[in-house]
């Protein structure tokens, strides 16, 4: 199965539908598949619901499809350092929900494992537990309350890595790694774009850390440039 595609536009052609939903993913500017993104904006989707940790900042990863107007909803756990979305919000255009970093994490993992839903500490007697079944489990120190967090099952995966050999095995490089895996494996389609591509044998085995089952569709994005979300720099004598 041919799995390498000359460009993004290429590799998302035939999956992209308006008001999918689409886990990606990265950490601030660190990891994000800015390529992808760049050429599901471009594509003109509109009403999407995205996974992601963050929402990027005003003019870079998914602040950039916020400036689109092609997102309806954002399931994040952090949305700062993004004038735009705050505006949106607050104006009642985009919807949020909020989701605590751990279980959002833990939500997309699940998906990829086929998992529908778990029970979790995190959140309960806040306004993260509104609305969701609360239930109490006994786990050696008497019964407490759980709220059920429910998997992400993602139209479409987008994620960004180091290296991949031919066969779509994936290695990510050290704090990238982020929430690249598990979105990676929640989504029906998974799309990687990475920095090289080596023959199929040349990765060290155990250093995998997404096997080429979860991946359908890849690119090479680079060259890159290293995004700096706040450049501080001393005053000048």
């Amino acid at each position: 199965m041919q799995k390498l595609y000359p460009d993004a536009a290429a590799a998302l052609e035939g999956v992209l539908k308006d008001n999918m939903l689409i886990a990606s993913g990265g950490f601030g500017l660190c990891g994000i598949p800015e390529r992808l993104l760049d050429a599901i904006r471009d594509s003109g989707v509109t009403g999407l619901t995205f996974a992601s940790n963050n929402a990027g900042i005003d003019n870079e990863g998914i602040g950039k499809l916020l400036r689109t107007k092609q997102v309806k909803k954002m399931i994040s756990s952090y949305v700062g350092e993004n004038k735009e979305f705050e505006r949106q919000f607050l104006a009642g255009e985009l919807e949020v929900e909020f989701c605590p970093q751990g279980t959002l994490a833990e939500r997309m993992r699940a998906g990829g494992a086929g998992i529908p839903g778990f029970y979790t500490k995190t959140g309960v007697g806040t306004q993260v537990a509104e609305g969701k079944e609360v239930k109490q489990f006994d786990t050696g120190e008497g019964p407490e309350d759980y709220i059920l967090e429910h998997g992400i099952f993602a139209d479409l995966a987008i994620v960004k890595a180091w290296k991949a050999d031919e066969t779509g095995n994936i290695m990510f490089r050290k704090t990238a790694r982020n929430f690249n895996v598990p979105a990676a494996t929640c989504g029906k389609v998974c799309v990687v774009e990475v920095e090289e591509i080596v023959p199929a044998g040349s990765l060290d085995p155990d250093s995998i850390h997404l096997p080429g089952v979860f991946v359908q569709r890849m690119i090479v994005g680079a060259p890159y440039d290293k995004k700096i979300e706040f450049r501080t720099v001393r005053e000048a004598a």
